[in-house]
């Protein structure tokens, strides 16, 4: 059986605040419980928002009451060059394709898809036009069209997710920095996170998620979506 490891990834765009705490602790406990790792990962890819005086404020109120990670923190700022391999290695795989729409075209799409009463989403029209990389295209995942993905969570059981319902989401932007799905799903990978402890308004991230590590070629990770702290 292979050891826990869990991580916590803030994105210091704030100071920590309770909910955040509150999934740090679940993290560091369930790691502690199964005699495995607590990591901390910086998701500070958000250049205009993100500043280190936050990153200063989360690190130091998780170890003012004992969440110190096992690992020195790692900073996504700092991991470009990793991120756009994997998105190189999707390419290979032909499970990604380049795509030129304009903010335009994908605004009157979903306009149109809005107005027949249809869930506003990519329709795929660049998938199959081969098209090559220019400064206007993004690199979208081409995720399969039929079938669902089950989510196992260690909370709710088991989440259905039919693909059909899942648009191709951007990994590379047109100015070739990852998108937050792309980096959140290598840098598990790198970290050998084994379970992903996070809020619930991350489920619908999830099965995005689990189509990238497919497409890697990554194992299969645990996950547990906590109910949020409101009020």
């Amino acid at each position: 059986m292979k050891p826990v490891i869990t991580r916590f990834a803030p994105s210091p765009t704030g100071t920590l605040h309770i909910g955040g705490l509150r999934t740090a602790l679940f993290n560091y406990v369930y790691s502690k419980q199964n005699n495995g790792k607590f990591l901390i990962r910086i998701e500070d890819t958000d250049r205009e928002r993100s500043t280190k005086e936050f990153e200063k404020n989360i690190l130091d109120n998780l170890s003012s009451i004992g969440l110190t990670p096992d690992e020195n923190p790692i900073n996504q700022s700092e991991r470009n060059e990793i991120y756009v391999k994997a998105a190189e290695k999707i390419i290979e795989s032909g499970k990604a394709y380049w795509c030129d729409c304009s903010p335009e075209d994908l605004e009157l799409m979903r306009k149109e898809q809005t107005e027949a009463g249809k869930k506003p989403m990519y329709d795929g029209r660049s998938r199959n036009l081969g098209l090559p990389k220019t400064d206007k295209t993004v690199l979208r995942l081409a995720t399969p069209e039929s079938g669902e993905i089950v989510v196992k969570d260690l909370i709710r059981g088991e989440i259905k997710f039919n693909n059909n319902e899942l648009d191709d989401l951007i990994l590379l932007r047109s100015d070739g920095t990852p998108t937050y799905h792309l980096c959140n799903v290598v840098d598990d990978f790198e970290q050998k996170i084994t379970t992903v402890i996070r809020g619930e308004d991350h489920i619908s991230n999830t099965p995005r998620q689990i189509h990238i590590q497919n497409a890697l070629g990554y194992p299969e990770l645990e996950y547990a979506h906590l109910p949020l702290v409101l009020g």
